[in-house]
């Protein structure tokens, strides 16, 4: 098999001669060299190597020769492109519009200062194509039907891991094979098969995460704070709540991340001019905030708080407690179901709430459908198009530019096969046991039409997790959880001090929000993170009274 191929196109010959000198001298045990001198070599150079089915991992394009960019995603869907351009931070630079079009994934400064910093970038760029591809080493191995909605919620959790699995439908030769080495059979599924040969058969969450190697039970019963939810805002507070001395514990119902980390690519978080996968994002917070010491149990799904004593108390699903000085509240908003009964039997099936990225590769070639008019579906269909035949997003309203960001707007414009249909909404769906069919209204012409569908994934918007939370903590009318001066103004008898709340403390001293389960919050992942950080502050001044 031909080692997949890195492209260098540069009009300037004695320039393209030192690159490829340099990544063939680094990277030619691994990858083909070529190298192409105009735009018109280019194409001819990324056609044959079409023609012949060799992968083409990454193209490094000068910006003499950028026209080729646009033939090159058309050639080779998954393969990353690199603009090279001259110093230049103008707002003019070639880069800025390759990048806001979607022409470029990355770009790259010339000259660079030294070698080693051309080649970190290089490794960053060939990581992100790495990722796309079938796993060369399977960490999991997954037996299972196609169609079983249990499917998504693994294809998920690897997902979010960052773990490297594939899966056998059990009616095939490898599926079979995988079975009788494992000492299983067909008649219960999915089997999750781990490396060490370790099977687990039909796995519930906590199996899950405690063959991925994660804590599931609490073994810190009291604590300074506990945190009640792993989601953008959770994750900040553990990372700086622990960081400052505080005994922290850090409990999530499912794997950390929350909305954000289920987000392809977030383009404006501060620090990341190409953008960053949120499952990145978050799994690098995890990890911060566990090295510096906090507590992070998965699974563990909290059901009630109380105060008792001087302490808060959380009580989980499995029955146990903890105990802490200050609680965080930043369980997130779940994804707002569509009122059409139909879709819910397809849950798992093809209709998915949320960007289910691990479904990811499963969408090639097919007609996939999304639900919302924000930033969240608009990253989610620009991620899509690059595997999908055709993604359409579905707005009720008459414009994606009232809740969308400009720079998702300028791209989805420019990619050929995202379709926006305004004025319409999902009021039907069918399919033998997997989503086939979805039925639309257009609600400005009032009509209504049935049209082929692989996957619809709903992005409208959320519902705080709040049911858990006693009576006598303040919610609005839609279950947001209100703090500080809100208090005082919507819910003045429930707050029981003469001191006023600190900042994003709640109606019950010593319980703090922050994230988007609160109410007025900005629902981006910058403005949670920053949440995070000022609760923890808050928590200090609370605990220093």
């Amino acid at each position: 098999m031909t080692a997949p191929v890195i492209l260098v196109v540069d009009h300037d010959p004695g320039s393209r001669r030192v690159l490829l000198t340099d990544l063939t001298r680094r990277l030619g045990g691994v990858f083909t060299l070529k190298g192409a001198g105009s735009a018109e070599e280019a194409r001819t150079a990324l056609q044959e190597a079409a023609q012949e089915e060799h992968k083409v991992a990454l193209l490094l394009v000068d910006d003499a020769c950028a026209d080729v960019l646009s033939r090159a995603h058309e050639l080779h869907p998954t393969a990353k492109r690199v603009l090279m351009v001259d110093r230049d931070y103008s707002s003019t630079s070639p880069a800025v519009q390759a990048i806001a079009l979607g022409h470029a994934d990355f770009h790259l400064v010339r000259p660079w200062t030294n070698d080693e910093s051309m080649h970190r970038a290089v490794s960053e760029f060939l990581s992100a194509w790495t990722e796309e591809q079938e796993p060369a080493f399977e960490l999991f191995r997954v037996v299972a039907r196609m169609d079983d909605p249990r499917v998504h919620r693994l294809r998920d959790l690897m997902v979010r891991f960052g773990l490297p699995f594939l899966v056998y439908p059990p009616d095939e030769e490898r599926g079979r094979r995988l079975l009788r080495e494992a000492g299983l059979d067909a008649s219960r599924l999915p089997v999750v098969i781990r490396y060490d040969g370790k099977a687990l058969v039909d796995p519930q969450l906590p199996d899950l995460a405690s063959a991925i190697g994660v804590n599931v039970t609490n073994d810190l019963k009291v604590c300074d704070v506990a945190i009640v939810g792993a989601g953008a805002a959770g994750l900040t507070a553990a990372v700086y709540a622990a960081s400052e001395g505080l005994d922290t514990v850090l409990l999530e119902r499912a794997f950390s991340g929350g909305q954000a980390g289920t987000s392809p690519m977030i383009r404006n978080y501060p620090g990341f001019p190409h953008g960053i996968a949120g499952r990145h994002l978050m799994e690098r917070t995890c990890e911060q905030a566990w090295l510096m010491g906090a507590h992070i149990v998965f699974a563990q799904q909290a059901v009630g708080l109380e105060h008792r004593g001087d302490h808060q108390v959380v009580r989980l699903v499995d029955g146990s407690e903890v105990r802490a000085r200050a609680v965080l509240i930043s369980t997130g908003v779940d994804w707002r179901r569509l009122n059409v009964p139909s879709l819910e039997d397809l849950a798992g099936a093809g209709v998915f709430y949320g960007m289910a990225v691990g479904e990811s590769r499963a969408m090639r070639d097919q007609d996939v459908f999304i639900v919302g008019a924000g930033n969240s579906a608009g990253q989610g269909a620009l991620h899509l198009a690059q595997h999908a035949r055709t993604v359409t997003l579905v707005v009720r309203g008459d414009s994606l530019a009232k809740s969308a960001s400009a720079y998702l707007l300028r791209a989805i414009e420019t990619t050929p096969n995202i379709i926006v249909r305004t004025h319409t909404e999902v009021v039907g769906c069918g399919g033998d046991g997997r989503l086939e069919r979805l039925t639309l209204a257009d609600r400005a012409a009032g009509t209504t039409e049935q049209v082929p569908a692989s996957a619809l994934f709903i992005m409208i918007g959320g519902e705080p997790h709040t049911q858990w939370l006693p009576d006598t903590l303040a919610t609005d009318d839609h279950g947001y959880v209100l703090t500080g001066r809100e208090i005082h103004e919507e819910a003045p008898g429930l707050w029981p001090f003469d001191r006023d709340p600190v900042p994003l403390e709640t109606s019950l001293p010593g319980v703090f929000a922050a994230g988007d389960v609160r109410r007025g919050s900005i629902k981006r992942v910058a403005s949670a993170v920053g949440e995070g950080a000022t609760a923890v502050r808050s928590i200090h001044e609370y605990l220093s009274t």
